[in-house]
């Protein structure tokens, strides 16, 4: 997402998101919350088994999960809003179905589309690249040499006893953007139940023309789907944007719903 603004002439682009929640004193402006349902972190070593080998079955997992998600249709509600305190000043909604052909490409079909009416702002390819990626992000056996991920412990999450990890690029490749933040990972399915961070890297140019290319913090959850695969069910992003014009506060959420198995 983009934010336009001037400044003695200068153009100034934002692309969704910045954390100038910590600039800002608490509870004055929404910010996205990573802590909610989470328990203590006991920060000892799994007790069955070493760190990487949790690393390795949880990769293993991972690349099923994706595997079986591209066989299955869902709903993908996506609602983008503009805020001034807590007053909606526009938004962008749109609802897709979601499906993959037989080579794992995917399909959509959008349902619903309300005339978008954000305030200051646009969504961009990117933004939606990370609604289709990152936000619902998956990390499978073959994209985890890419990171490098370190045990933080165990902790209870909701009603799922999990370990936790944290997650960053161990080389971040030009004109490639990653996930960075953490992840949990449930203990008995070794599925990543819970997601939040960000993706990036954050590009910031400066000159006669300014451009900022940041990204929000978003959480997101899984659902268990037909008793195996844990699925997105629902991301939130809260974050308000520090532009040189002024902040801007904006809040995301995304659904994903219906899942049914649509091949073998």
């Amino acid at each position: 997402m983009r934010l336009r603004g001037s400044l003695s002439g200068t153009m100034l682009l934002l692309s969704y998101a910045v954390f100038c929640a910590l600039l800002l004193p608490a509870g004055l402006w929404g910010q996205t919350n990573c802590e909610e349902g989470n328990g203590a972190l006991d920060s000892g070593p799994p007790k069955t088994m070493s760190a990487e080998e949790v690393i390795q079955k949880f990769g293993a997992a991972e690349a099923v999960t994706k595997e079986a998600r591209l066989h299955y249709t869902y709903t993908q509600d996506v609602l983008v809003q503009t805020l001034s305190g807590q007053s909606v000043t526009g938004e962008f909604h749109e609802v897709t179905t979601v499906s993959y052909d037989e080579k794992g490409k995917r399909q959509e079909q959008v349902t619903f589309a309300a005339q978008p009416s954000l305030r200051g702002v646009r969504l961009t390819q990117d933004d939606m690249e990370d609604i289709r990626v990152f936000m619902p992000l998956m990390l499978p056996s073959e994209d985890l040499p890419q990171y490098k991920v370190t045990y933080n412990g165990q902790r209870h999450v909701d009603d799922l006893d999990t370990y936790e990890f944290q997650v960053e690029p161990k080389k971040e490749a030009k004109s490639k953007r990653y996930f960075q933040g953490r992840i949990w990972v449930d203990a008995e399915d070794f599925q990543i139940v819970k997601v939040c961070g960000k993706s990036g890297p954050d590009q910031i140019r400066t000159g006669k023309h300014q451009h900022s290319d940041l990204r929000p913090t978003f959480v997101t959850y899984r659902q268990q789907v037909d008793d195996r695969y844990w699925f997105p069910a629902y991301t939130r992003s809260d974050d308000t944007l520090q532009f040189k014009t002024g902040p801007a506060h904006l809040r995301e959420t995304i659904k994903y719903s219906g899942y049914k198995r649509s091949g073998p």
